[in-house]
């Protein structure tokens, strides 16, 4: 095998169990140019030089192009007009400075520490009574009954969407995180099913919008459509599309999280054991999670101008792939990486990715993760994989699994 077709194998559906004898191959060249003219970052320090150039750009997508519909008028007026608002309004995740810088701090006005740590006592709450509906049960699949539910109601929550559309915005969660996935952006099928939810979801957002402005409460959508006088606004279109990504981006990575955090401990019983022993050992633990088994694998961008780096020139106008996951599990900077070790020191990992586009929600994920996996390590009894490995979700960069079947002695 080349190491110009090695980054197909990693996006080969074959491969996503262990992708990690793939990334060893691939750090052999910090910077591997790949079959495709695609430019593959690998290295813990190649990365890290990159994470911060501002001659790579996060506007990197496809334009926006919906199906036809076989209405002239859809298809020869707002279908075009819907392309160019999504095209000129994309989610704060792909967009440069100054766009991105802009989008990014009016948000954290709301997304705030103070707010996400006032969610924690709702948060268990929820935890509780997701665990407690598993009550009699000695199998279940914790992706179906507890992960993915988890982030969705809590983000919902914080957003201010009603608790009865929770269910609706999970299966849009579902779609749109395709568009996320940067090797499904070839995939015509997913590109339309991604517009139809994106086009259903904005509507009931634009509606939520116009609510929120006519009767604010205390939460974050209410805050960004109602700013303070004198404080930075943004306009409908990137107030849904940053909405959609608080919903989806931080959904899926927080699924990952928790379903990831939850097989690499029944795998690791002696942590296990240990976390049941010391619930503050969790914010250890989850470091290490976010090295060893990260939510996202990598990000695609594009390259503004040659850039040298590791040896390798990167010519202007090619896509670059950081490789986050490579790079957490680079012996050069950790020793013996493959090794799950949560009392490992300067763990400075690209779990929440780094630079400009650092994780929004690394705070509310952390939380959410560290009261879940407490309380399934407390309430499980002997708990135990029912298929190792899992089956495995299709995309490469949210990697994660589809369902993780556990078997139960009990729920306490």
């Amino acid at each position: 095998m080349s190491h110009d077709t090695l980054f197909a194998e990693v996006t080969d559906p074959a491969n996503r169990a262990d992708p990690y004898p793939l990334y060893a191959r691939l750090r052999e060249t910090p910077v591997s140019r790949q079959g495709d003219g695609s430019y593959v970052v690998s290295t813990h320090a190649a990365i890290r030089g990159l994470i911060f150039d501002p001659r790579l750009s996060s506007e990197d997508l496809p334009p926006s192009q919906r199906p036809p519909t076989g209405n002239p008028f859809k298809d020869w007026i707002v279908n075009p007009i819907k392309n160019r608002v999504v095209n000129a309004h994309r989610p704060l995740i792909f967009r440069d400075p100054p766009d991105h810088d802009t989008l990014r701090a009016i948000v954290m006005e709301q997304f705030t520490i103070p707010r996400v740590r006032g969610v924690h006592r709702e948060v268990e709450g929820i935890v509780e009574d997701l665990i407690d509906k598993l009550q009699g049960r000695d199998e279940i699949c914790l992706v179906e009954d507890f992960s993915y539910p988890l982030p969705v109601m809590v983000i919902c929550r914080l957003l201010g969407v009603p608790e009865e559309d929770e269910e609706q915005f999970q299966k849009w969660a579902t779609v749109l995180a395709t568009a996320l996935e940067p090797d499904s952006r070839g995939d015509e099928e997913a590109r339309h099913a991604t517009a139809t939810a994106f086009d259903a979801i904005s509507d009931y957002m634009r509606g939520l919008i116009k609510e929120k402005r006519k009767n604010p409460a205390d939460d974050m959508l209410s805050g960004l459509a109602n700013p303070e006088p004198g404080k930075p606004a943004m306009g409908d279109f990137d107030l849904i599309a940053s909405a959609i990504l608080l919903l989806v981006a931080g959904h899926e990575t927080t699924v990952n999280l928790i379903t990831n955090g939850m097989l690499t401990l029944i795998r690791h019983p002696e942590e296990l054991d240990r976390l049941r022993r010391d619930p503050e050992r969790a914010p250890r633990l989850i470091e290490e999670l976010l090295r060893y088994e990260p939510p996202v694998h990598f990000r695609t961008r594009k390259a503004l101008g040659d850039i040298d780096i590791a040896g390798t020139t990167i010519p202007a106008g090619a896509p670059v792939i950081l490789l986050f996951a490579a790079g957490n599990r680079d012996p050069a900077r950790f020793a013996d990486p493959d090794r799950f070790d949560p009392d490992r020191e300067d763990n400075q990992h690209f779990g929440f990715g780094g630079g400009l586009h650092y994780c929004l929600g690394a705070p509310l994920a952390r939380i959410e993760t560290e009261i879940a996996l407490n309380a399934l390590v407390r309430r499980f009894v002997a708990p135990r994989l029912l298929q190792d490995p899992p089956p495995y979700r299709p995309g490469a960069s949210l990697r994660g699994p589809e369902k993780l079947g556990i078997g139960l002695e009990r729920i306490a």
